[in-house]
């Protein structure tokens, strides 16, 4: 039945809660309907995946997700469940895992190839390194093993791996090489991490690098190269000074040897964390007690700090410490481990310094030479960046940050 608006004088429903014309509240005092929420399930398309209920349980999250991974001859869909969780609280929360699986798969099929998997391995494993130069470890060891890159990864066998380490080539500097001890045990930690990652997902029954040991040759090789560190003598820290001012690298020795930082961690330091002010470093990796740890910088070397910090923003760089010279064209060249290493190389020649010496050896210094001028082991600890296992230092010590000041200024 029709009825006029009161307001506007125009025709309108007499069922109507508003003039559809001007707006006018015709019934004020009645409760708008709310519509009813459709408990319809939006269908999945072909090839998408399938969700069932379990029913008959009293299960916490009853509906699984599956996803499709092939066809029977018949044109049926063969399905397996969605890693790594499949099993969801509604139908919804697993219809919306599906969407999410389905713009980006992350099912790996069963005909995987090596190369394709090392590729899906570590776009997820890179996340989780924390620096650049560990990330070009592992390329560096994928390199010598083209021998296994095209075949399936269900296939790969434990002579497969060793092939690698014992025959496996890659090119270096445009030439031909063959992986020394340590690149061997880099190929393995390589597959057992990878193989690790095909066992999850259910493409290997199991990992078969982890089925061998390194040869006695090869761990034998690796432990000697990896020998203890040995500190600078008075003679070689006063030859480093010596040169600090005509020879590149010395000043970042000097520097390691009066701060304790890794190698790597120098090469990290930033400017923003350089406080010229109060005379610290911030930075630090590898470990909870070593990460974002705060260093007093030594007097002896603060006139080498403010010369690299001058250089990196005449350069550009974010990074205290970079491979170039202030009057080259080749700018912000990260100062990585083997760059260090291989100026390091070149000091410790011309130096005539002791051969067995490397390039963590600064930090090697440092401790040595704190414990020798008697600055506290928890000091020692706090600035190298290693865990503090006593409760009571740990917990209930609070240390006045120029108290580690005072004990760093007790090295000569």
């Amino acid at each position: 039945m029709l009825i006029k608006c009161p307001e506007c004088e125009l025709q309108i429903s007499d069922k109507a809660l508003i003039c559809p014309h001007c707006g006018y509240p015709i019934q004020p005092d009645a409760k708008p309907r709310v519509p009813r929420k459709s408990n319809k399930r939006r269908r999945l398309p072909n090839g998408f995946g399938q969700i069932s209920e379990i029913k008959g349980r009293n299960l916490r999250n009853p509906f699984r997700a599956m996803v499709t991974v092939g066809k029977t001859k018949t044109g049926r869909p063969i399905c397996k469940p969605l890693k790594p969780e499949s099993y969801f609280p509604t139908y919804n929360d697993a219809y919306a895992a599906l969407v999410e699986y389905n713009k980006n798969p992350y099912d790996l099929g069963p005909a995987i190839t090596a190369k394709e998997l090392y590729e899906k391995w570590t776009e997820s494993y890179f996340k989780t390194l924390k620096s650049d130069a560990s990330a070009r470890a592992v390329d560096a060891a994928w390199a010598y093993c083209t021998s296994v890159y095209d075949m399936r990864v269900m296939d790969i066998r434990a002579r497969h791996v060793k092939g690698c380490m014992e025959e496996g080539t890659a090119i270096v500097k445009g030439k031909e090489q063959h992986p020394s001890a340590a690149m061997k045990n880099k190929i393995k930690s390589l597959f057992n991490q990878m193989l690790d990652y095909a066992l999850e997902y259910e493409l290997v029954d199991r990992n078969y690098s982890r089925t061998f040991n390194l040869s006695d040759e090869v761990i034998k090789e690796v432990t000697s190269v990896k020998k203890g560190h040995i500190a600078f003598t008075d003679e070689e820290i006063a030859l480093l000074w010596e040169h600090v001012d005509d020879k590149r690298y010395v000043d970042a020795i000097l520097i390691q040897c009066y701060s304790g930082w890794r190698p790597q961690e120098l090469g990290l330091l930033e400017l923003e964390n350089i406080d010229l002010e109060n005379w610290t470093f911030k930075g630090g990796m590898k470990t909870e007690a070593g990460t974002d740890r705060v260093v007093p910088i030594h007097s002896r070397i603060r006139p080498l700090v403010l010369r690299k910090y001058k250089e990196a923003e005449a350069l550009g760089s974010k990074y205290l410490f970079n491979c170039t010279d202030p009057d080259s064209n080749r700018k912000n060249i990260m100062f990585t481990y083997n760059r260090y290493q291989k100026g390091f190389t070149r000091i410790r020649t011309e130096l005539n310094l002791n051969p067995e010496h490397r390039p963590h050896d600064g930090r090697t210094h440092f401790v040595t030479a704190a414990k020798k001028a008697g600055v506290d082991e928890y000091a020692i600890k706090y600035m190298v960046g290693h865990k503090i296992s006593d409760i009571t230092e740990k917990v209930y010590t609070k240390r006045e940050f120029e108290w580690l000041k005072e004990e760093i200024e007790k090295l000569k």
